[in-house]
């Protein structure tokens, strides 16, 4: 028995209206029902800093920060963040004066291939919004989601360390990411 599809149901091909803050910029999009945030960031939208490492939430790669809070990219629907505020590697920058969690990662060389730095660097800005880690323990604890197949964990968590004071009275002043 074949399946009659009126013109009155709506089909699951039928594109949703989407709007958020993407970077500090608004943006109005359709997407289809099931596309993912990460689908979305690099596919319809060319912001290709966040990666596709797992795509199964394993590997934190992909992480990028929604309303402030570190979500993995590939398993967040992109209709799930209609009127949310989203922040990805490419918009943590102000122009030219890289994040403090950027300028961090480059002064202790936290970074081998950098294929995980994007999703190490967001992640680590979201920790410093939740303001929970106050150790070394804490920090690889609250980090352990994010993978670096090439072993800078030492040199992450020191980039960390060191940026987490600036980040944590950047978020509470209110400068947000």
């Amino acid at each position: 028995m074949s399946a009659i599809i009126s013109d009155a149901e709506p089909s699951v091909f039928t594109r949703h209206p989407l709007s958020l803050k993407l970077n500090g910029q608004a943006r109005e999009l359709q997407v289809l029902p099931w596309t993912t945030l990460l689908d979305l960031l690099r596919e319809q939208l060319d912001l290709v800093g966040t990666k596709k490492g797992c795509d199964h939430g394993q590997c934190g790669a992909c992480t990028v920060l929604l309303n402030g809070k570190r979500v993995n990219a590939c398993l967040t629907l992109a209709v799930m963040c209609d009127g949310a505020e989203l922040t990805t590697i490419e918009g943590l920058a102000d122009g030219d004066e890289l994040h403090p969690m950027q300028q961090a990662f480059i002064k202790n060389d936290a970074f081998q291939c950098g294929y995980c730095t994007p999703g190490q660097i967001c992640s680590a800005v979201g920790l410093a919004n939740e303001g929970r880690a106050q150790t070394t323990e804490q920090i690889k604890e609250l980090m352990s989601g994010n993978l670096c197949r090439c072993g800078a964990y030492s040199n992450i968590r020191d980039a960390i360390e060191e940026a987490l004071p600036a980040c944590q009275a950047r978020a509470a002043q209110g400068g947000g990411q």
